[in-house]
């Protein structure tokens, strides 16, 4: 049967628990790495839907602007894109409500739930369904130094490491892999240096001098 060359790439990767056969279940995600900014959106609006340039950056921007005021007090906001709704986190371990302060309330984000409407319009722009980038490759857990080397030289895809990735070539589960991470930016000579970028945590080599 010939290799399908169009549609949506996806990768597999194997779970933690594994299936009947003993082998790892298998859950499935998109290959893309790829990413667009706000400028790359709003010249493809400009060059494809007839947009001014900045035209679409502004009106995001007011979106935000006046979604942030709607939800100042905990409404949550309906969109054509989907909803969103301010996310608390209570700080410390409280069992009595009355302990609970003010100022023990933080913003923990944003929650966001796509509309059916947005769902459907992606779904309909897979035109060509799915295909496979690669095949699955068995992992086994990193044992040695020189695979630990290894999996770190393979994780370093963009100039950082994450957990992610380091999880997938190294073997390990993303707990696991993180304590590792985390444990290479310590001691007298750090082989890593993590920093955060949004929601996540980059682990960039540390060049010997």
């Amino acid at each position: 049967m010939p290799r399908k060359k169009d549609g949506m790439m996806f990768k597999l990767l194997p779970r933690p628990t594994k299936g009947d056969d003993g082998q790892p279940l298998l859950y499935v995600r998109p290959a893309s790495d790829r990413k667009y900014d706000m400028k790359a959106i709003d010249d493809w609006a400009v060059k494809y839907r007839g947009f001014h340039s900045g035209e679409l950056t502004r009106a995001v921007e007011c979106l935000i602007d006046i979604a942030a005021v709607l939800m100042s007090d905990g409404s949550r906001v309906e969109t054509h894109m989907g909803s969103m709704a301010p996310k608390l986190r209570l700080e410390g371990d409280h069992t009595d409500p009355d302990s609970v302060k003010d100022d023990d309330v933080r913003l923990a984000g944003i929650e966001f739930i796509p509309s059916r409407y947005f769902v459907e319009r992606v779904s309909e722009r897979i035109y060509a369904g799915f295909r496979r980038w690669q095949d699955v490759v068995e992992r086994h857990p990193v044992e040695t130094p020189e695979q630990l080397d290894e999996a770190l030289r393979k994780s370093l895809t963009r100039g950082y490491i994450t957990v992610k990735v380091f999880a997938y070539h190294a073997g390990l589960k993303y707990h696991t892999a993180k304590r590792i991470l985390d444990g290479l930016c310590k001691g007298e000579n750090p082989r890593l240096r993590k920093r955060k970028e949004g929601t996540s945590n980059h682990y960039v080599p540390i060049v010997s001098k």
